[in-house]
């Protein structure tokens, strides 16, 4: 198998920008693999850094599918079992109530902070590992720290799919960021996404090559 092409970085004022540029650079010199046994394009190591994250972006709301939409928010909202991850705890469980142990990680992100705003340690995860077994969450580890007065959040993900699912998490993540932000009562600063396997599968390749062409 063809290594993919690896450690792409992209600068972009907004998250729509971004969900753009890295589509762009997957469809232009992404490689043919596989996940889940699917075929993909992908790219390695792929570091996203947005400059002003809002999840109400205009490039967003004009392509990106609107169930899909929907459906990350739930998935980022609702503490309900995901059907379409094998009823896999939802990013909302796993923020919000982590191993259904009452312990709020966003609540405690917002104390640390105010408690310390130069803390660098203001880090929580997704990831279950005494209850997860075949599902693993795309996004495993999300980073806060207060810079230049303004709230940066920098989050790890060990694959995303910027065809079908991937603005939705970009908008998720602006989302709690401006939450944490507002409960902080600072600006909302950049966000930097760092990703191990960006990719589109081969299913979504017409749709990315359409949205693109139509935003050019």
């Amino acid at each position: 198998m063809t290594s993919a092409v690896d450690d792409i970085a992209i600068s972009t004022t907004t998250i729509g920008e971004a969900w753009l540029r890295i589509a762009d650079h997957i469809l232009g010199s992404g490689v043919m693999s596989e996940y889940d046994h699917l075929p993909i394009l992908e790219i390695e190591r792929a570091t996203i850094t947005v400059a002003h994250p809002s999840p109400a972006d205009l490039i967003i709301a004009r392509f990106a599918d609107p169930e899909r939409l929907a459906w990350m928010h739930a998935n980022f909202t609702d503490h309900a079992l995901v059907r379409e991850l094998g009823d896999a705890r939802s990013y909302a469980s796993r923020l919000f109530d982590y191993a259904g142990s009452s312990r709020d990680q966003v609540r405690w992100v917002i104390d640390r902070l105010k408690t310390d705003p130069t803390s660098r340690s203001a880090t929580i995860t997704t990831f279950e590992p005494l209850i997860d077994t075949s599902y693993i969450p795309c996004v495993s580890l999300l980073d806060f720290w207060i810079r230049d007065g303004a709230l940066e959040q920098v989050v790890y993900a060990h694959s995303i799919d910027f065809g079908s699912k991937g603005y939705g998490n970009l908008v998720e993540l602006a989302w709690l960021q401006e939450y944490i932000a507002s409960e902080l009562g600072i600006p909302v600063g950049q966000l930097v996404f760092i990703i191990k396997s960006a990719h589109i599968y081969e299913t979504e390749r017409g749709y990315m090559s359409r949205v693109l062409s139509q935003a050019d």
